[in-house]
């Protein structure tokens, strides 16, 4: 296995010493290490895989060094337009070295939504003409992948990609952890939202851990899911989902469970949400300041004002919560006031421990879904 601290020191040996990027679970160790090491000018956690190519073309214009983009490989689809249009040779020919999560490699386990980003990772790199390396676990070969790399990017001003299976790195914990403080839990808020919801009401959830709570606290009630979209890809995109379900059923209340770090990935999306005003559309995020599903790296969730952002975008109602008596005053304004709502509720860092996954899969979540919204 590759030290997280090897790996990160023979960059900077090879004068990479600018990161940005999307957490992703199997380069979470590096991300971690990467957090802890270098400074708040050197490594900046972008809102979205485009954003971390553009950061890291302006670092190279400043200083005519070679960046790092890290990224899970979901996040290709992010970045193929500034890849294309901005960094290629046959544009401004910009130099970085890509770090992939090969998340559904093939004939390597792993969730539905995964397996066929897994499928063209590598013709992706293809498509677009640049070079890859499937990184070694072994220390010494490793090493040589990355001279090869780094010599690479120098001659021909391009990307080179280092695509990353799994359990390739070593674990390292992060160590500078910023506080978040919350009197709830996701799961726990969510709950109190499902039971206070109207028995119409539809449920769109964003990927990672919000829906994975969602069906489980359904199978804890004894309900069935099929209120329930389980948005378990496509980060970021769960408030348009939800939008258009509330415009063409305006009679039904429409829940979007979303997280900080997918809202501010595509933060647009709400200019959208707001210009349309639908009355029905409850628009939640449980903020608690971090990519919860891929190591606790942190978002600026709690750093900038998410409701202040909401209403300046048109949403009727905005408030923001952080205790169970606050949060169930909100949805009684929601309910009363049958406006477009905002609701940020402030929770705390991490999940249970035993948390399992959905036992349906993406297909007949959908076709139980569609099922439902048709009655």
């Amino acid at each position: 296995m590759i030290r997280p601290a090897f790996f990160y020191d023979s960059l900077v040996a090879g004068g990479i010493d600018f990161f940005t990027g999307v957490p992703d679970s199997l380069l979470k160790s590096f991300c971690a290490y990467v957090t802890d090491h270098a400074d708040e000018r050197h490594h900046i956690i972008a809102a979205n895989e485009g954003g971390a190519i553009g950061l890291a073309t302006g670092y190279h214009f400043a200083t005519g060094n070679i960046p790092l983009v890290y990224m899970q490989n979901s996040g290709e689809g992010n970045a193929v337009n500034p890849l294309l249009s901005l960094t290629d040779p046959d544009v401004y020919s910009v130099p970085l070295v890509l770090v992939i999560g090969w998340r559904g490699m093939p004939g390597v386990h792993d969730e539905p939504q995964h397996v066929k980003q897994g499928k063209v990772t590598l013709a992706l790199l293809d498509a677009m003409q640049i070079p890859y390396a499937v990184a070694s676990d072994d220390e010494a070969e490793l090493q040589k992948q990355l001279a090869t790399c780094i010599a690479s990017v120098k001659e021909r001003h391009a990307a080179y990609a280092l695509v990353i299976r799994k359990g390739t790195f070593s674990d390292y914990a992060l160590e500078h952890t910023i506080p978040v403080p919350g009197e709830m839990t996701r799961e726990e808020a969510i709950e109190h939202i499902m039971l206070e919801a109207p028995p119409s009401a539809a449920f769109v959830s964003t990927t990672g851990m919000a829906s994975r709570e969602l069906f489980e606290l359904r199978v804890k009630h004894g309900m069935g899911h099929e209120k329930d979209f389980l948005t378990v890809g496509s980060m970021g995109h769960a408030s348009q989902i939800a939008l258009a379900i509330a415009l063409q059923q305006p009679w039904r209340k429409v829940y979007c469970i979303d997280g900080d770090g997918a809202a501010i990935m595509h933060m647009g999306g709400m200019a959208i949400i707001g210009s349309r005003g639908p009355r029905n559309l409850v628009h939640i995020i449980m903020n608690n300041g971090a990519h919860d599903s891929v190591g606790g790296q942190p978002t600026v969730g709690r750093q900038i004002n998410l409701p202040l952002i909401a209403k300046a975008c048109g949403y009727q109602q905005g408030y923001s919560v952080s205790t169970p008596t606050e949060l169930g005053t909100a949805l009684e304004k929601s309910a009363k006031t049958n406006g477009l709502c905002f609701l940020e509720i402030k929770v705390k860092k991490g999940a249970r421990k035993d948390l399992g996954r959905p036992t349906t899969t993406p297909l007949e979540n959908k076709q139980a879904f569609m099922e439902f919204l048709q009655k």
